[in-house]
């Protein structure tokens, strides 16, 4: 039905541009339609139209004309345009994990934080993600999973035509952090609307111009998926936000699980793709919790783990020192109120400048230095305390 109205629309633009109507296209000899088309395909190039979109316009009316009786002798002679194997007229710009981490944090809503944090590492499509049903996930949501299992199956086109590419079944995963923001957002859901059914689509509608009951089964749009992704790319301070699009998220999954070593077939089948061969048959529900333990590996936000390493040292090297136990709560508060411990270091420093430790009462001042400063330090009588996992040295000076 899609394709038949994009001939029909293709044909009905040929028909502006030459001032006939079909029947008289359809009478013109071989050349003369050949160079009208011709003409016509080379408009839209002028005109800015993508190489993919001009193309693809020539084949709906070369189609067309062939089922009118242009075939053998009779067929259009028209020079399709060169496509490049990786042409793509828009640029796009994928960001970091970082980059996301921050898009979530920007994106507004609930709902809109959790539909970033679910594109990107289930690298699902927009129109995928937009056709999933509450029933989808419901059960290893409830069961308190850290990494549930989403399917993909050829019933979502009932939603979205493009919801499941080449029919292919297949499904993914979403690691704890868009579980956890999927929670939250269902949670907010149940409570508006008094509950939540399984046909209900899994990210709906956030309109005020439809009613409630109507706004609740009513899947997220396309266009306000993409202005979302766009609007937080922009919130969070991207210089290439206009370039950012739900596909792109789609993109840094893959480069996360690439990153994380995982193997081609596992990746290529999360991703949704053909496996060559036989090989789709092994993806079925017995690999199902062989591939969520290799998902669970991924580390979708690495810079959070550099963070995390970083504040246990800094609360390893408080008692290292001595500090007293009050302090150290003191200091595991502060670290946990700042996603970094750079966020972080200045109330830090209040508390370690000059703190009474128990050996004989003598205070120290702390720090942490490279091992290329060391030197200098243990010149100016600063004490080693201990080298951390980072390759950075604690030393102490006496204030007494």
């Amino acid at each position: 039905m899609k394709t038949r109205e994009h001939v029909c629309g293709a044909v009905a633009r040929l028909c502006r541009f030459a001032g006939m109507d079909p029947d008289e296209l359809v009478r013109l000899g071989r050349d003369e339609a050949s160079r009208l088309v011709q003409d016509f395909v080379d408009s839209l190039a002028e005109e800015g139209f993508s190489v993919r979109y001009v193309n693809t316009v020539l084949t709906f009316l070369k189609t067309f004309f062939e089922v009118n009786g242009f075939k053998g002798e009779r067929a259009l002679e028209v020079e399709r345009y060169h496509q490049p194997a990786r042409y793509r007229k828009r640029p796009e710009y994928v960001p970091t994990p970082e980059e996301i981490e921050r898009m979530a944090y920007a994106a507004g809503s609930k709902r809109n934080r959790a539909m970033i944090l679910f594109l990107y590492t289930s690298g699902l499509r927009n129109s995928t993600l937009r056709a999933l049903r509450v029933g989808d996930v419901r059960e290893e949501l409830e069961a308190g999973l850290d990494v549930v299992k989403v399917p993909v199956y050829p019933e979502m086109k009932e939603v979205d035509p493009a919801a499941c590419k080449g029919n292919i079944p297949y499904y993914t995963f979403i690691s704890r952090e868009a579980v956890e923001a999927l929670r939250e957002y269902l949670e907010e859901r149940r409570s508006v609307y008094g509950g939540l059914e399984d046909d209900e689509p899994l990210f709906c509608s956030e309109s005020t111009n439809v009613p409630p009951e109507v706004r609740r089964r009513t899947p997220v749009k396309k266009r306000t998926l993409s202005e979302v992704v766009k609007r937080a790319a922009r919130r969070a301070g991207i210089a290439g936000w206009r370039d950012v699009y739900p596909h792109c998220l789609r993109k840094a999954f893959e480069s996360a699980l690439r990153n994380s070593g995982m193997d081609v077939d596992d990746r290529e089948f999360l991703m949704g793709h053909v496996l060559p061969g036989s090989r789709d048959a092994y993806y079925d529900r017995s690999k199902v919790e062989e591939l969520r333990a290799k998902y669970a590996r991924v580390s979708f936000f690495p810079h959070r783990q550099t963070e995390e390493l970083r504040k246990r040292q800094i609360i390893d090297m408080a008692k290292l020192l001595g500090f007293p136990e009050d302090k150290i709560r003191r200091i595991e508060e502060i670290l946990a109120k700042y996603k970094s411990v750079d966020e972080a270091m200045d109330e830090i420093r209040k508390l370690r400048e000059e703190v009474t430790l128990p050996n004989g009462g003598r205070r120290y001042r702390a720090k942490m230095v490279d091992a290329d400063e060391l030197v200098r330090y243990v010149e100016e009588g600063w004490e080693i305390v201990c080298e951390l996992r980072d390759g950075r040295v604690v030393v102490r000076k006496s204030l007494a």
